[in-house]
Parts: C-alpha cells; structure tokens; sequence
C-alpha cells in the first residue's frame, strides 16, 4: 500500500458480506505397491543358520524402509491438498493468484471507515472517452478535489492494490458483462478507465458497434483488443421483462413489469466468465404507479401488491434463471447490492452535496432491497459472490454528481461522480474475484 500524508477515520460501519464460494474437491488415487523384485536366494544348509538370520534381517530392513516411504509420501501428499486446495476457488477461471494477501483471511472487507489518501484519484475522468461526461463532476465545473482523496480502508485489512496491468493479463480472452441500471453503468465505466491507464495504444480500446455512450442505449460493449477481452453493459433496469397493457386491464394501467419472466435480452448474458449484476433505482413509485406500470405474475395483475414484494419475487425470478442457464465451471457470478442516494427531501429535488463524507450514515447504512438481495442468495444452490457496498457507500454524501452534471437544472443526488465511489467498488470486485473478501456461508 502506498502511504499517505494525512489519516482521517470516519465512524466504521459493519455489515453483513453474504459471499457464496466454492471449491473443488479432489481425490487421492493410491498406487499398490509391486514387490520388490530381487534374485531368488540360494538354499542354505541347515548348518548355517547365520546367513539365514542375516537375509531375513535384510528382507524386513527393505520392507520397513519401503512402508517408511510410502507413508512419508501419504502425508506429504495430504498435507500439500489441505494447504491448497482452500486457495484454488478463483482458479477454475484460469485466473492464477501470483499473490496471496494473508492478511485479507478472514477480514470482513466491507467493515471498515474511509481514510484520505493522496494516491487518489487513479484516473482523470477527461483522459478517459468511456467515462460519461455527465459523470465528470470536475470537468463539469467543481471546483473542491477533496471528494477524490478517499480511500475505503477495512477494519482487520487492507484493500490490495493491484497493478492494472496484471489485471489486464488476467482479464486475457475473457468477457466480463455488467447488467443493471445507470449504477451499473457507472461501475462500467469506471472498470475500463482504471484498466486503460496501462493501455499503452489507446485507439486498441473501442465500442465494438461505434456508439456513443447514452443513458438508453441497451449494449454497449468496449473491447481491449490488445488483450483480446471484452467489458460490456447491458441495461436492464428490472432485471424482469417490462410488457405491454394486458387486455382488459384499467385505464390507469399503461404497462407491467412481468415478475416471473427475466428480460426478454438474458440469453445474450450467457456464456460470459463474470456477470455483475444490480437493481434497484427504478424499484420506486415515481418510475412505476406514477408512470402507470404495475405488477404482472402469469396472465394475473397484481394491482395490489408492493414494491418490496415485487422486487423479491423478481430476484426469486433471476436466481432460478441463475440456476438454470449459468455453467459456474465456466462463469464467476456476482450481485451487486444497492446503492444509497443522499438527497435532501423525500421528492428527490433538492440535493446538498456535502465537502466531506458524513460521520454517521442517519439510517443509509441499510436497505431494504440489499436485505432481499442477501436473502436470497444465500438460499440459492449455486456460488454468487454478493458485493454489499451499500453501507460503505452511506457515508459519501460528497461524491454525488449534483449540480456538476450535464443538466445542472436538475442537480442529482444519487449519481456519483467519476472518480469516485465506483471505483471502490470496482477495487472491492477485484478483491473479491482474485483474493478471499470475507465471510463463507453455505
């Protein structure tokens, strides 16, 4: 860890990491051991009885020695598999872990307080074509820089800092695929900035379709080519299909979120080596009863039913979708949980982006969303690593784009600026995928 100048601990925040790994188990094959094979001794009289005695001290002295082996070797063996076997979970990706921190064994990842660092930022959001220039709160005008000095720094550990350019090899002829919401996005975007700062030809990173990054466009795909590997998002804000007015459904209905159908889209997330997923902002009455969307299970409306409800039997939906479609020998799985907004009212019009990062969370720490998330995940019977970022995230109500957008008319508290908070959780992801980030439950 680079040191910095001046350390400056906020209150620690604890939460509950639900984090679903797996490993291998192995067999060990015993061999039988052939005789040795030796000439057959000459016959000895009766009158010497010496050389009898001798040769057969000789046959057990092979014997023993032979037994002494073979067990040397059972527990050289056994104890190598114990000792390995527990650092291989990553590696059925082919990712190799040159590195092992120790010190992260055991460490709750998300437990922990922000501290600065002037090491921070890793990027610079201008040099960057991917990042979306309504994310560019310094080039949008802000003028402070202390919101980018803030390292997460865990309660028992440290992050580690990993060379983008190891990454980099290590991302080699894979697909990464984010799938989710504007945050989703966001995280995106923030991933292929951090790895291009050791892109050397910088027109060999390109959107394989030429477009432009929008907030609507549904893929949009960015290929290193250098590397041969490919980080894509996928906009699925419900993860669950938005449909069309039923038949003889009330005026007041203009559309529905099929709850027990996945995104007509989910067969292109397939066969990717690690997805990323979240939801959750579009999980609120202003983007579904107040636009007309309501609930739909089967042929039946449920003009009644909550959003928390609603949100459930949708994850409900994903995770036996999950289940079904996804080869966990071929593809490393992860939710992301929510992501707390800080806006100064309950209408979500007025926006006081603070100087510094808040001292106590007032209730953000949790949600209900990232509860659901963690409970049906660890019910599920397939590996997924959960990326519970939503109480470290509670405290950085000065890392929101505001005003410093690209429509200052509507200032926005519950965007975050790049850099910023999403590469922390991006320096999390890492730490997850190619180290141990916490607690194992089955």
């Amino acid at each position: 860890m680079s040191s910095y100048r001046k350390s400056k601990s906020l209150n620690r925040s604890s939460s509950i990491n639900k984090t679903i790994l797996f490993g291998r188990s192995k067999s060990i094959n015993r061999s039988t051991l052939s005789p040795l094979n030796g000439g057959s001794p000459k016959a000895l009289s009766a009158a010497s009885p010496r050389p009898n005695r001798l040769s057969c001290v000789s046959q057990w002295s092979r014997m023993l020695i032979v037994i002494g082996l073979f067990v040397s070797f059972i527990i050289f063996f056994a104890g190598g598999y114990i000792y390995v076997l527990p650092s291989l979970s990553p590696e059925f990706l082919g990712y190799s872990l040159s590195v092992f921190n120790n010190s992260m064994v055991g460490c709750d990842i998300f437990n922990g307080s922000w501290v600065l660092d002037d090491a921070y930022p890793l990027y610079n959001a201008s040099e960057c074509p991917f990042a979306e220039q309504g994310f560019n709160c310094l080039g949008n005008g802000r003028s402070d820089n202390d919101y980018l000095k803030w390292r997460w720094k865990p309660k028992h550990c440290d992050l580690p800092r990993f060379d983008e350019y190891s990454i980099l090899e290590r991302f080699r002829n894979k697909r990464i695929v984010f799938v989710g919401d504007s945050m989703s996005r966001t995280q995106w975007e923030s991933l292929i900035c951090l790895l291009m700062t050791r892109v050397e030809d910088k027109k060999s990173v390109y959107e394989v379709n030429g477009n432009n990054i929008t907030k609507r466009i549904r893929f949009l795909g960015v290929r290193f080519s250098s590397f041969n590997f490919t980080i894509e998002f996928f906009r699925s804000v419900f993860l669950v299909q938005h449909g069309l007015i039923p038949r003889h459904a009330p005026r007041r209905v203009t559309s529905t979120l099929k709850l027990d159908k996945l995104d007509n889209i989910s067969n292109e997330w397939l066969h990717a080596d690690i997805l990323i997923f979240n939801t959750g902002q579009w999980w609120v009455p202003g983007k579904l009863f107040q636009v007309g969307c309501y609930f739909q299970v089967g042929n039946s409306l449920k003009l009644g039913m909550s959003i928390h409800t609603a949100f459930r039997l949708a994850l409900g939906t994903w995770a036996a979708w999950v289940e079904r479609s996804i080869d966990t020998n071929k593809t490393r799985v992860f939710f992301r949980t929510f992501e707390p907004s800080h806006w100064s009212d309950q209408s979500h019009r007025l926006c006081n982006v603070t100087q510094n990062p808040m001292t106590e969370p007032i209730g953000r720490e949790h949600h209900v969303f990232s509860d659901s998330v963690l409970e049906v995940i660890k019910n599920m019977k397939i590996p997924i690593t959960v990326l519970n970022i939503t109480s470290l995230s509670s405290f950085r109500s000065d890392a929101h784009v505001g005003q410093w957008n690209d429509n200052q008319s509507a200032p926005d508290c519950a965007h975050w600026c790049l850099p910023g908070v999403p590469d922390v959780w991006n320096e999390i992801f890492f730490s997850c995928l190619f180290h141990d980030c916490g607690l194992h439950l089955q």
